[in-house]
């Protein structure tokens, strides 16, 4: 297979682990929603009731925290593996010679610091559910930077190119909007009902039966719009991995509907709390990858007589 040009040459460490990076890059983010979840779902988020201190006098908790403050205390940890991978990451993409790769890596790396923030905001703000909701969200938008970073390292660095007819790319772009709007109603829902991360923590007051209702709503029309998306996509013969995109987004989002409605009408357990809050991350990963999938980006060859230039679906295949 030939080798697409690029900026520089890059090192044959960079090319050995960009990929396996990339993917771990991914995991780690979603990783450390599921931190955070049992951080709210075990009453820790306040284990450590100060920041970036866990007490005033220590950075580490001591036995008076108990099991609240380990709790926490190994979610700040994670923070670490987040930066020594964001930060393996980066120096792969910028040996690589690639400054499509590097730039993505650097976004990941800064919202390691930038989430460490917020989340030390919301420890001292003594978990304010909205701030919480866009702590999570951020996680959210960082997995899907993630995505990107996967996909574009198998992908080229010239302009994308649609691989599908323009109502069908509206109808992936709309799916990813709705997909969206669902994940911050599932935000606001969690901020007006129990699981706040410490029992003294204080709720947005918002109804949560009538935001249930209204999130459920939204999943309804996100799922009207992903049948669309799948139908669509399978009637223009788009890409087999724009087809496979959006039928596992399908299959997570009803999967994630029969969570979310066993959940409701059993008290909230916590097991099923934090199987859906996977969900959501998962649901997140597989919106981007949707959105990435109708659309290439060609890689750039030396000119040769007599032979078209590959995209990146070529190479992959």
């Amino acid at each position: 297979m030939q080798t697409p040009q690029t900026d520089a040459n890059p090192s044959a460490w960079a090319q050995r682990w960009l990929y396996p990076l990339a993917v771990t890059t991914l995991a780690v983010n979603i990783l450390i929603v599921l931190t955070g979840g049992v951080v709210r779902l075990t009453a820790s988020g306040l284990g450590c009731p100060t920041w970036p201190r866990c007490t005033d006098e220590s950075f580490t908790p001591h036995g008076e925290l108990g099991l609240h403050g380990a709790i926490e205390f190994g979610n700040r940890l994670v923070t670490f593996l987040l930066a020594a991978v964001a930060i393996a990451m980066f120096v792969a993409a910028w040996r690589s010679g690639r400054r499509s790769l590097a730039s993505l890596a650097f976004v990941i790396g800064l919202g390691v610091p930038a989430q460490a923030l917020i989340g030390g905001v919301t420890v001292l703000t003594d978990l304010n559910p909205w701030i919480v909701a866009f702590h999570l969200l951020v996680s959210m938008a960082m997995i899907q930077v993630a995505v990107v970073l996967l996909r574009r390292i198998r992908e080229g660095d010239l302009p994308a190119v649609a691989t599908v007819p323009p109502a069908v790319t509206w109808l992936v772009r709309a799916t990813f909007v709705v997909g969206w709007v669902v994940l911050y109603l599932g935000t606001v829902v969690t901020g007006s009902g129990p699981h706040a991360g410490d029992l003294d923590a204080p709720r947005n007051g918002l109804d949560p039966a009538a935001l249930s209702q209204l999130h459920t709503d939204a999943v309804f029309l996100l799922l009207g719009l992903t049948v669309g998306a799948v139908l669509a996509l399978k009637a223009v013969g788009a890409p087999q991995h724009a087809v496979r995109a959006a039928t596992v987004l399908l299959g997570l989002e009803l999967a994630q509907g029969v969570v979310g409605f066993v959940q409701y009408f059993t008290g909230l357990p916590v097991v099923l709390v934090g199987l859906h809050l996977l969900g959501s991350a998962l649901v997140s990963a597989a919106l981007a990858w949707l959105l990435l999938g109708v659309r290439d980006r060609p890689v750039a060859f030396p000119r040769s007589p007599g032979k078209t230039r590959p995209t990146s679906t070529d190479i992959t295949r």
